[in-house]
């Protein structure tokens, strides 16, 4: 078979839309409105807590209150790098990779924002 002859038999094989059918691209809006619900509800919330513990850890100094990623709670004594110096009780010195901290508090003093 010849191309034009090819064309011209697939053109006659395939359905006939009817007038009354909507687009077929109005199949895919669920989809997308999902994607986007997906991305405002789960992803951008996600995304903007690990750049605010980000920048917390990248706060860090000495004196800080810190709680580690296993539970332990300590003040900073030194910040390098990628190593925290911390002391969890009198004369217990721990060194932490900066990356597990969990979390800063606040001083001790400050009344909590609820209260």
């Amino acid at each position: 078979m010849n191309g034009p002859a090819l064309l011209s038999m697939l053109a006659a094989a395939a359905p006939a839309t009817a007038a009354g059918e909507p687009p077929a691209y109005l199949q895919f809006l669920p989809l997308v409105a999902m994607a986007v619900i997906f991305y405002f509800l789960i992803l951008r919330p996600q995304m903007r807590r690990q750049k605010d513990q980000q920048a917390k850890i990248a706060g860090l100094k000495k004196g800080d209150q810190v709680v580690t990623a296993g539970g332990l709670i300590g003040k900073v004594l030194k910040v390098d790098d990628h190593i925290v110096d911390l002391e969890l009780a009198p004369n217990v010195r721990v060194r932490a990779v900066r990356a597990t901290i969990g979390d800063v508090m606040p001083p001790a003093g400050s009344a909590p924002a609820n209260d």
